[in-house]
């Protein structure tokens, strides 16, 4: 059976005052004690992707989209040999996912120390930055790449209507296990539901998934 079509009130969005200062002061707050607390192991992920391929850099940025379609640099450990972009174009054709999106599970661009980092979410740890600085929420849709919006339907561009997040519902919800209109879904359902509880609810079955990891590659 088909599923419903979801549509957000973008009314009703801009009217949750409470809820929008609250996630604001603990993403905030929450990141800039994580990265403080996380600083050891930053230290020895840098080492480990140096040693793996020490002609590359540690961290990787990307222009992503965020909310309102504003672009911005996203941050991440490095995961992928460095010239990974421009063989993007050589794998298109073994892409995994239908839709707006580019997965493959056996992907030859990550690296021996980047799919430990992709198993385990730890490749995305450098977007507590993004979170402080604003660009981010810890909980939200996954902001996708410029090429993406592109091909984005309106309705898929709900999406953006609110601050992207570190994890969200797709991330809990089977990640790489889920093609990219049950995403959308998920996205759009969070949107439409979202609540601190929620949040709190997503960010510690994000915990769990860290130990235990699920479909990420």
């Amino acid at each position: 059976m088909e599923n419903k079509k979801i549509h957000i009130n973008e009314e009703r969005l801009n009217h949750q005052y409470f809820y929008r200062t609250t996630k604001r002061v603990f993403d905030i707050i929450a990141s800039i004690i994580a990265l403080i607390i996380l600083s050891p192991i930053f230290l020895v992920i840098a080492i480990c992707i140096k040693i793996d391929d020490p002609r590359g850099p540690v961290f990787y940025s990307q222009v992503r989209v965020g909310k309102d379609g504003r672009q911005f640099k996203m941050y991440k450990f490095r995961s992928m040999v460095v010239n990974a972009d421009e063989l993007l174009a050589k794998l298109k054709s073994a892409n995994e996912v239908n839709g707006a999106m580019f997965k493959i599970k056996n992907d030859p661009r990550i690296t021996k120390v980047g799919k430990v980092l992709r198993k385990y979410s730890l490749d995305e740890l450098p977007q507590l930055v993004n979170i402080v600085e604003g660009s981010m929420s810890i909980v939200g849709p996954r902001p996708p790449l410029v090429s993406e919006v592109k091909e984005y339907s309106n309705y898929d561009k709900q999406r953006l209507m609110v601050k992207p997040g570190a994890t969200g519902m797709w991330q809990v919800g089977g990640r790489n296990d889920v093609d990219f209109d049950e995403m959308v879904r998920l996205d759009l359902s969070y949107i439409q539901k979202r609540s601190i509880l929620l949040d709190l609810k997503i960010m510690f079955e994000t915990v769990k998934i860290m130990i235990k990891p699920n479909g990420a590659y």
